[in-house]
C-alpha cells in the first residue's frame, strides 16, 4: 500500500504560506539521517532560504530523542559526498554537532534562526522535552486525525458496516500482529486472553515470530511483561498482514464483532500518542477499548469523542502501571463475556449508540477542519518562539569557520555558499 504522505506535508506547507522549509523522512517509514530530506529543493536554489525556519516532521511515530548519538550525526556528515570534511575542523564539527542534533543534518542548520521546529505528534512527553533542550521548538497536531480521515473515508459510504446487532457472534477484535519494540506489552495480553479463556470469544490472530524474534525465547524489556505460555500459536490463527494494514480495515471483521480491542503502539509509556488504530473503531461506527498509555481516553475526549464509561469500566485508562492496566482490560473483557444474552444485546444497544456519535462527528467537516485549526494555532505559536532566537549565531559559526578557508568547502549546498557572500545584507537583517 502506498501512503502519499507527501500530499499531507505539502497542504501543511501551504497552511504555513510557504514560510518554513519542511524536512521530513523519506521514504515514509524510514529513521535514516540520509533520509531526512526537504519537502521541496525550490527555495534552496537561492541564498535566501537562509532567511527562513526550518521544520522537521516527526509525526509519523513516537519521538526517540536516543536513537541518534553524535556519533551517527558525525558518520553522516564524514559518509555525506555532499559535506567533506577537513580533519583540521573536525573538532568544531563535533561541537556543532552536539548542539544541534537533528538539526545538524539537514540544510536549515544555515539558518539565522537559532533553533528549528519540530513537529510531532504527542503530549506529556519527555522526548519532546529533549528535544526543546537540544534548540527544537515543539509544534503539536495531531497527524494521525488528519490522516485517518483520508485512509477510512470509505467507511462513511460502506454499506458492509451498516450495523446489525443480530450478526454479532464475537464479543471482541483484537488486531495483534507485531509485538516487538514498544509493542513488546501485546505478548503479555495475549497470554492473558488465553488464561482468562477468552480466545474463543475473539477475532484474532497471532505471530509466532516480530522483528526477527521468536516470542518462545522473547525477553521483554519490562520484566512485568514476562510470559509463560510457550503454546500460544496454538490458540489462534496466523497473522498474516503487514505493517500498512492497520491503515485500513475490513468491514467483514466488524460486521461479526461486538467491540473492537484496540492495541496502540505505545502502551508502557507516559505519553499520549495515538495513531490511526484508535480511530480506525471510531470511522467505522464500533465501540471499543483501548489500550494504550494512562489517559488516552482522557485524550480522545479532549477531542469531543464520547468514550463508553457507564456501560464499559473505564477505570484501566487511570493507571499508571502497565501491567495493572493491561490486566483490568482483559477482567472487563470476561466481564463482559459472561454477560447473559439478554443483559448483552441491552449493553450493544447503549455501546453502538456512542459509537454513532462519535462516527458522526470524525466524518463531520468542522471536526476535521479543528485539526488542521489546531496546526496553525500551534504553529504560530512557535513561529512566535522562533522569533525571540533569530540571532544568526549558527550561521555565523559556519561563516567565521568558512571564512578561514573557503576553498574547503566546494562540495557544500551551493545556495549556502552564495549566502555566506551575502553576509552585510544578512547582518543588517539580524541588526
Amino acid at each position: 500500500m502506498s501512503v502519499p504522505l507527501d500530499r499531507l506535508y505539502n497542504y501543511l506547507d501551504g497552511l504555513c504560506n510557504h514560510d518554513i522549509l519542511i524536512y521530513r523522512f523519506y521514504p515514509h517509514g524510514s529513521k535514516k539521517l540520509s533520509d531526512l530530506k526537504p519537502l521541496s529543493y525550490a527555495d534552496q536554489l537561492s541564498w535566501k532560504f537562509v532567511l527562513k525556519p526550518g521544520a522537521i516532521c516527526h509525526d509519523q511515530e513516537p519521538l526517540f530523542f536516543d536513537q541518534y548519538s553524535d556519533t551517527d550525526m558525525l558518520n553522516y556528515f564524514l559518509s555525506n559526498p555532499g559535506e567533506k570534511i577537513d580533519p583540521e575542523i573536525l573538532a568544531r564539527i563535533q561541537n556543532y554537532i552536539q548542539n544541534q542534533h537533528l538539526r545538524s543534518v539537514i540544510d536549515s542548520r544555515y539558518s539565522i534562526y537559532d533553533k528549528t521546529l519540530l513537529i510531532h505528534s504527542e503530549k506529556n512527553s519527555n522526548n519532546l522535552d529533549q528535544y526543546i533542550k537540544a534548540e527544537f521548538v515543539g509544534v503539536y497536531w495531531w497527524a494521525h486525525a488528519a490522516l485517518s480521515t483520508d485512509w477510512f473515508r470509505y467507511a462513511q459510504h460502506d454499506p458492509v458496516l451498516k450495523v446489525d446487532l443480530t450478526n454479532i457472534n464475537k464479543d471482541f477484535l483484537v488486531y495483534n500482529r507485531a509485538w516487538a519494540g514498544t509493542r513488546e506489552y501485546r505478548l503479555k495480553f495475549t497470554e492473558l486472553i488465553v488464561d482468562a479463556n477468552l480466545h474463543n470469544q475473539c477475532v484474532m490472530k497471532f505471530n509466532v515470530e516480530s522483528e526477527g524474534n521468536n516470542y518462545q525465547n522473547f525477553c521483554p524489556k519490562n520484566s512485568k511483561f514476562k510470559i509463560y505460555h510457550t503454546d500460544l500459536e496454538t490458540y489462534f490463527d496466523p497473522c498474516k498482514v503487514d505493517a500498512c494494514a492497520s491503515a485500513d480495515y475490513d468491514s467483514n471483521d466488524y460486521q461479526q464483532i461486538g467491540i473492537e480491542v484496540v492495541l496502540e503502539t505505545l502502551f508502557d509509556d507516559s505519553r499520549w500518542h495515538l495513531t490511526e488504530k484508535s480511530l480506525r473503531p471510531i470511522a467505522c461506527g464500533r465501540p471499543f477499548i483501548l489500550a494504550g498509555t494512562a489517559g488516552s481516553l482522557e485524550y480522545l475526549r479532549s477531542y469531543g469523542f464520547k468514550t463508553f464509561d457507564g456501560y464499559i469500566d473505564e477505570t484501566y485508562d487511570t493507571m499508571a502501571d502497565p501491567l495493572h492496566r493491561l490486566e483490568l482490560i482483559c477482567k472487563e473483557m470476561k466481564r463482559i463475556s459472561q454477560l447473559l444474552p439478554v443483559e448483552k444485546s441491552q449493553l450493544w444497544q447503549n455501546l453502538y449508540d456512542i459509537a454513532d456519535h462519535n462516527k458522526k462527528l470524525f466524518f463531520s467537516m468542522q471536526w476535521q477542519q479543528s485539526i488542521f485549526d489546531e496546526f496553525v494555532t500551534n504553529l504560530r505559536s512557535g513561529l512566535h518562539q522562533l522569533e525571540q532566537y533569530k540571532t544568526g549565531n549558527h550561521w555565523k559559526q559556519f561563516y567565521n569557520t568558512w571564512a578561514l578557508a573557503p576553498e574547503k568547502f566546494n562540495h557544500t549546498n551551493s545556495a549556502v555558499i552564495d549566502s555566506l557572500h551575502q553576509v552585510e545584507q544578512i547582518k543588517n537583517l539580524l541588526r
